[in-house]
């Protein structure tokens, strides 16, 4: 499928091809984009073997990712490859975000931001920015912070040592260490480098304006040189912020301003797809089952157990759900079923089957659910349920469903 032009933003979905010479893709720019998507390896988990973009004849591919890549001047947006148009796949992928990250988005927040007209980055800078002016306008969060200065009268606690010696000739200054309150904080020092960093990539007018004024609210904060590792604490003290610290966490990790190996500085917000499905499902499990337990991709079985002892070749689904009387094993497969077939399996792989069976006997369970997304070539006309199974030679029901 070919990608498409809005602005300064190239859009495709998971796989699809673009070609250097449309759509605005130039051979510098492809150049630019492979660089930056080689670095997220390591922010994706993912070996060597993965590629985010691959170089093809004529052009490069996108891999199994959704996100975004920015360089000067121009953005590549990859959606996930499912039904609907850019801005219901755009909703989607915010939507499994949220869940994901464990970010709350209220019903109607996203009709306002445009997900037709506006860029997958574009959208998620604006919900951080419209969040994070209104939690500020409120007053930006404040801590104690412990001061040391000298001064003409006493305040707080007398520095005993630093008086007898560095201001012995001085009777008229008095070392003093106290706390004061103070908007200068390792929370605050990382919201304020997320606007930054943001001000630099985004692309619509909207956008900069919302960050122009939270700049000016943030004059009052220091700057910092590691964002990352500043000890911030979160707490009852801050709870509006808790959201708006980690998607400021989460710019600025794809931030390569200076790991570009000398080239241009680039921007990146990459998601495995595979894995961001299984978070969702699996996070979006916990809430809708609350308070029953649900364990997500637990390590505690194995397949093997050798003659030593050793146990060999663990056993991780994606979610055990703990029910009155029932154990369900549930693993997600981010992969397109085929409309029923003669063989009645709608293209379900045989490994995806047999690892479902070794689940089953690792984990003791009374029911299977294999999970994949739906599309609109699929029978039933909606998801859920698509095939119900039964493992062979037992009352152990294999569900297929969609979502």
């Amino acid at each position: 499928m070919a990608s498409k032009q809005a602005g300064a933003t190239l859009t495709c979905r998971e796989h699809d091809k673009l070609r250097i010479g449309e759509n605005g893709l130039t051979e510098g720019g492809a150049r630019q984009y492979l660089r930056l998507a080689k670095k997220t390896r390591p922010v994706l988990k993912r070996d060597a073997s993965f590629s985010a973009l691959s170089r093809t004849e004529g052009g490069i591919q996108a891999g199994g990712v959704v996100g975004v890549l920015s360089i000067p001047g121009q953005t590549l947006e990859i959606l996930p490859k499912i039904d609907g148009d850019d801005g219901a796949a755009r909703a989607a992928t915010i939507h499994m975000l949220a869940a994901a990250l464990d970010i709350r988005i209220a019903t109607g927040e996203l009709a306002g931001l445009a997900t037709q007209r506006s860029s997958l980055l574009d959208i998620l800078v604006r919900l951080f920015a419209r969040r994070l002016l209104a939690a500020v306008r409120r007053g930006l969060p404040r801590r104690y912070v412990g001061r040391e200065e000298d001064l003409g009268l006493l305040r707080g606690r007398l520095d005993v040592t630093r008086q007898v010696t560095h201001l012995a000739a001085r009777p008229d200054r008095i070392a003093c260490r106290f706390d004061e309150l103070s908007e200068n904080t390792p929370l605050n020092r990382v919201l304020k480098a997320a606007v930054t960093r943001l001000a630099g990539v985004v692309l619509s007018t909207a956008g900069a304006r919302l960050l122009a004024e939270l700049a000016g609210r943030f004059e009052v904060v220091g700057a910092t040189r590691a964002p990352l590792r500043e000890p911030v604490r979160l707490d009852r003290t801050n709870t509006a912020f808790h959201d708006l610290y980690r998607l400021a966490r989460l710019f600025l990790e794809g931030d390569w301003q200076s790991a570009t190996g000398g080239g241009a500085p680039g921007f990146t917000l990459l998601f495995a797809m595979n894995v961001l499905f299984e978070e969702f499902i699996g996070r979006s499990l916990r809430r809708a089952l609350a308070p029953h337990r649900v364990r997500l991709q637990p390590r505690s079985r194995h397949a093997i157990e050798a003659e030593n002892g050793d146990k060999l070749f663990g056993l991780r689904p994606d979610a055990i759900v703990e029910l009155p009387g029932e154990t369900v094993v549930l693993d997600t497969k981010w992969k397109a079923l085929s409309p029923a077939s003669d063989r009645n399996d709608n293209g379900v792989a045989a490994g995806d089957i047999y690892q479902m069976l070794a689940y089953r006997a690792g984990y003791g369970a009374s029911r299977l659910i294999l999970l994949y997304p739906w599309h609109r070539k699929l029978r039933p006309a909606a998801a859920g349920p698509l095939r119900l199974w039964t493992v062979a030679g037992t009352n152990c029901p294999l569900d297929v469903a969609t979502v």
